[in-house]
C-alpha cells in the first residue's frame, strides 16, 4: 500500500537513511508501483461491472416532440356545416416511461465475463505486488551499493594512513643516514598514489549515494547519511551456518515460490482468464433469452400526459444460426489465446526454477567467498606486520614492504567485496523465491 506523502517527512530521521526508510519512500514515490495500484483499482472496477450483468437493467426516458404543418387551406361542407383544414397548425405531444430488461441466459457468457474479470483483476494484482519486489530489490542492492563503497573508502584512508606513518619513519631514518633517498622518494609516491585512490574511491561512493536517492525520489542536492546498524559488515560462523541450513533445500524452496510468488500466480491467472474468453467465443453458438416489461404516458397536452398508459412485457429469444464462419474464427483465437497462455505458465514455472536454482549457487560461492577472504586478510595482516617490522629492522627491502601492503588492501577490499555480495545474494534469494511482502 502506498504510503501518504504526509508521511514521508517521518521516515527520514536527521537526513539518515536506513534501509527500511529508503525502501518505504521508494514504494511511496516511485511510478511504476502508482501505475501498476491504479491498474489494480481499474481491474476490480472490471469486477463490478461484470457481476452487474446478473442485475436486471433499468432505463428512464422522456421525449417532447413538437410538429408544424404549413399546407394550403381548404374548405369543406360536413352535415351541411363548413370546416376548415390546412394552414399553419403546431402540434406537441409529450411521452414518458420506464423500461426493464434482464438477460436470462446469453450462452455462459455472462459466467465467462465474471472469471475472466475476476482472473484479469487478480493478475493485476500479482502484478502489484511483483512490481513494490522488484522495486524493493532495486534499492536493496543500490542500498548494498553505497554501503560497500563506504567501506572501500574506509579501506583506502586506512591504507593512506599506514603508509603516511611509513613514510614519516622512513624520512627520519634517512635524516640520519640510515636509508637513502631513494626509499623516500618512493614511498612518496606511493602516499600520492594511495592519495589519488583515496579521492577516487570517494567519488564513487558519493556517486552511489546520489543514485541512490535519486532511486528513492530524494532531493539529490541534500546531504543524507545512509547507515543501518542491523547491517554488519562482518558476518559471523553461526549466519553462515543459519543460513546455509535454511535455504538448502532447492526442492522445498521451488516449491514455496510456486505457491507465493506473484509473476507466476499472475501468469496463472491470466490462462484462467483465457480460459473465460474461450468459454465467450463458443457461447456465441447458443441462443439467449431476455427478458423485458414496460410502462410508458404519452399526451398532449403536458397537463395530459397521464391520460394514456401503456404496458408492455414479454419475452425475447435470438440465435443466430448463420454468421459467416466468424464464431468459428472466434473460437480459434481464443483457442490459440489459451493455449499459449498455458505455455506461458509452463515457461514462467522454469523462469522459477531457474532464478532459485542460481541463486542459490550465487549464495553458496558468496559464502565461500567470504570465508576465504576472511582468511586472506588475516593472511595479508600477518604478512605485512612481518614485512614492516624486517624492513624497519633493516633485513628487508622496500619493494617486499610495498608488495605485503598492497596484499594487504587487496585482501581487505576483497573482503569487502565479498561480505556485500554475500548480503546481496541473500537478498537476490528472497527475491527469487517471492515469499516477502511489503
Amino acid at each position: 500500500m502506498l504510503l501518504p506523502v504526509t508521511l514521508l517527512s517521518q521516515t527520514v530521521t536527521d537526513q539518515t537513511l536506513t534501509l527500511k526508510a529508503s525502501i518505504d519512500i521508494a514504494l511511496a514515490k516511485n511510478v511504476q508501483v502508482e501505475q501498476s495500484h491504479n491498474n489494480v483499482d481499474a481491474a476490480q472496477g472490471g469486477v463490478l461491472a461484470a457481476y452487474g450483468a446478473y442485475l436486471p437493467s433499468l432505463t428512464a426516458n422522456g421525449q417532447w416532440l413538437r410538429q408544424q404543418n404549413d399546407g394550403p387551406v381548404s374548405t369543406h361542407v360536413i352535415g351541411g356545416l363548413p370546416y376548415v383544414s390546412g394552414g399553419f397548425s403546431v402540434t406537441n405531444s409529450y411521452s414518458t416511461g420506464l423500461s426493464m430488461g434482464y438477460t436470462v441466459f446469453n450462452g455462459f457468457n455472462r459466467e465467462a465475463t465474471v472469471k475472466r474479470a475476476v482472473a484479469g483483476a487478480n493478475a493485476s494484482s500479482d502484478l502489484f505486488s511483483r512490481t513494490k519486489q522488484q522495486i524493493v530489490f532495486t534499492v536493496q542492492s543500490d542500498y548494498l551499493t553505497v554501503l560497500r563503497n563506504e567501506q572501500l573508502v574506509k579501506v583506502n584512508e586506512e591504507n593512506l594512513k599506514r603508509d603516511q606513518r611509513q613514510l614519516d619513519r622512513i624520512t627520519e631514518s634517512h635524516k640520519v643516514g640510515s636509508l637513502s633517498i631513494a626509499d623516500v622518494y618512493r614511498q612518496q609516491s606511493i602516499v600520492a598514489s594511495d592519495e589519488l585512490l583515496l579521492l577516487q574511491a570517494q567519488n564513487t561512493f558519493d556517486k552511489s549515494k546520489a543514485d541512490l536517492i535519486s532511486l528513492i525520489g530524494m532531493d539529490v542536492s541534500k546531504d543524507y547519511v545512509v547507515a543501518d546498524p542491523s547491517i554488519s559488515p562482518d558476518i559471523t560462523d553461526a549466519e553462515l551456518r543459519s543460513t546455509k541450513d535454511t535455504y538448502k533445500t532447492m526442492d522445498q524452496l521451488a516449491k514455496t515460490a510456486l505457491d507465493v510468488r506473484p509473476d507466476y500466480r499472475s501468469s496463472i491467472e491470466s490462462f484462467h482468464g483465457a480460459e473465460a474468453e474461450e468459454t465467450q467465443a463458443k457461447g456465441r453458438y447458443y441462443p439467449s433469452v431476455n427478458l423485458f416489461a414496460g410502462y410508458s404516458f404519452t399526451g398532449a397536452p403536458l397537463a395530459n400526459l397521464t391520460d394514456d398508459k401503456g404496458i408492455n412485457w414479454g419475452v425475447q429469444i435470438q440465435w443466430n444460426l448463420f454468421d459467416n464462419f466468424l464464431t468459428n474464427q472466434a473460437i480459434q483465437t481464443a483457442s490459440v489465446d489459451r493455449r499459449n497462455a498455458e505455455l506461458t505458465v509452463l515457461q514462467t514455472e522454469r523462469n522459477v526454477n531457474v532464478d532459485i536454482k542460481k541463486a542459490l549457487l550465487d549464495l553458496e560461492s558468496a559464502g565461500k567467498q567470504y570465508t576465504a577472504s576472511v582468511k586472506a586478510v588475516q593472511s595479508a595482516t600477518q604478512d605485512q606486520k612481518v614485512a614492516e617490522e624486517t624492513y624497519n629492522l633493516g633485513a628487508g627491502t622496500l619493494v617486499d614492504l610495498l608488495t605485503a601492503n598492497a596484499g594487504l588492501v587487496n585482501a581487505e577490499a576483497n573482503k569487502v567485496n565479498a561480505t556485500y555480495n554475500y548480503i546481496a545474494s541473500k537478498m537476490n534469494l528472497e527475491y527469487a523465491v517471492g515469499n516477502v511482502t511489503y
